[in-house]
């Protein structure tokens, strides 16, 4: 029996929350939850289903009878057709209590955990242009608005430099200001663009599999340095020369120039050569004195000034007093371990990627911190008795998995190696909390402090103490 797919309309729906992934949310007459990308907690609306789940509906607010308090005007021209700052329209105090209100949800929730009070969370003081690293597309079918679509008149420019388009791998919306990279990032896109443009340098296709120019990657530093670089689909010497002399000569002040030839199927560059234009192959970012050497490749907290707020909070936590061995689990270019490695005897990081651990590396011998070694190798099979045995029982272990959270063995075996104090750095605070539940048998959660890395964003960083319970 065909199931009725028509879509439903509920009217005068008060939104009562925020829920993950950025969607608000509201009850249905039968009760049933409804998810809504375009609305906040206050507001009073009609709801256009989308989607129909035996649990809860997804939709669309249509009309608007009551406007919440917690609103205010987005700035940026781009809200609601880019997917990147979900959160422009509510208030930044508002953003911080619903994120909050998550980290403490989930863990209670999911973790089932008993939690101590919850220190407020450390909001960011740049709620704008806060960003390190921006990569951008090449179109040439960019995205139409709907008064586009609707007017008569013939489209001739259809190139576009931006974001893609929400669930939509092949559409591109052209940005005309971005106000996540401080400046002159915006001025770089679009200067890139014009340039291509009266030069007939072409845009890349994805569906056809052709065109010149793929991405844009700009990558700025606390320390005022610039990398820029441009992947193209294929080798065109004079035009790539023609493009990249161009942006050297108009904006001396980047530090490193480089390019990529990329004709894969996909735009990542992690299996292709990086080649240096003009300039260096990298930037330096600074953190309490400490350099860290930043590649076209290199893994770097998107929020610089965050980071170091962040970090803090790990070190904190960590309660280190000079004599312990701590473990920085998942350490990727050894950011966290060097930085708390002048409070501790000795540490040791561990990552899965070898380029990584090669940055660490160097990082570490730049830096000339000596009491710190990094080992290559995935988790579950490089963190086990045999590494104990080899490199010491840590007093302290500090975890920063990617969102998916440790693996269970990685998990089993913190239990087994059972130092006094783990500190758990997580930006997916159901996957923390699933793994807490794990734990807390032998650990008890002692603090806890949401960081906001992404103002604007639904996102939030968030760091536990747990205490071998006695």
């Amino acid at each position: 029996m065909r199931k009725n797919r028509r879509r439903k309309t509920f009217e005068n729906v008060e939104v009562i929350d925020a829920g993950a992934k950025g969607k608000s949310v509201g009850k249905a007459p039968d009760g049933r939850v409804i998810f809504l990308t375009n609305a906040v907690p206050g507001d009073v609306v009609d709801v256009m289903t989308t989607k129909k789940r035996k649990a809860y509906f997804e939709g669309v607010a249509t009309n608007f009878h009551t406007l919440s308090d917690r609103r205010t005007e987005p700035v940026c021209q781009h809200f609601g057709t880019c997917g990147g700052c979900k959160w422009q329209h509510m208030g930044y105090e508002h953003q911080l209590y619903f994120k909050q209100k998550e980290v403490e949800n989930n863990l209670k929730r999911i973790g089932n955990l008993e939690l101590p009070d919850t220190t407020p969370i450390l909001g960011s003081k740049e709620q704008y242009f806060y960003r390190n690293k921006m990569e951008f597309s090449f179109s040439d079918s960019r995205w139409l608005t709907q008064k586009e679509i609707n007017s008569d008149e013939e489209i001739d420019d259809r190139n576009a430099l931006g974001f893609h388009i929400p669930g939509m791998w092949d559409k591109i919306l052209d940005i005309k200001k971005c106000h996540l990279q401080q400046d002159p990032s915006n001025a770089i896109r679009l200067e890139t663009k014009s340039f291509a443009n009266k030069n007939g340098l072409t845009f890349f296709n994805p569906r056809k599999q052709e065109g010149l120019l793929r991405t844009l990657m700009i990558r700025t530093s606390s320390t005022g340095e610039i990398m820029v670089l441009i992947q193209f689909f294929e080798e065109d010497t004079k035009n790539r020369e023609l493009l990249l002399n161009h942006l050297k000569e108009t904006f001396p002040e980047i530090t490193a120039l480089l390019y990529v030839i990329n004709s894969k199927g996909n735009d990542t560059i992690y299996d292709q050569d990086v080649i240096c234009f003009a300039g260096r192959d990298h930037i330096f970012e600074e953190m309490e004195g400490l350099q860290f050497k930043i590649n076209a490749k290199s893994f770097y907290q998107t929020n610089s000034a965050q980071a170091y707020e962040l970090y803090k909070v790990a070190r904190d936590f960590a309660g280190l007093t000079g004599d312990e061995l701590v473990y920085d689990l998942y350490t990727g270019t050894g950011t966290i371990a060097q930085f708390v490695s002048k409070k501790a005897k000795k540490v040791i990081g561990v990552e899965s990627v070898p380029e990584a651990i090669e940055d660490a590396k160097a990082n570490a011998l730049h830096n000339n911190i000596s009491n710190v070694d990094f080992y290559v190798g995935d988790m579950k099979n490089v963190f086990n008795d045999d590494f104990i045995a080899a490199h010491g029982q840590p007093d302290v272990i500090i975890t920063d998995p990617p969102r998916d959270g440790m693996h269970k063995q990685v998990v089993e075996q913190l239990l087994q190696v059972a130092p006094p104090k783990i500190v758990y750095v997580s930006c997916n605070s159901a996957t923390q909390a699933r793994d807490l539940a794990l734990m807390k048998e032998q650990y008890k959660v002692t603090k806890v402090q949401p960081v906001d890395m992404f103002p604007q964003t639904h996102h939030v960083e968030n760091v536990v103490l747990l205490e071998k319970r006695v």
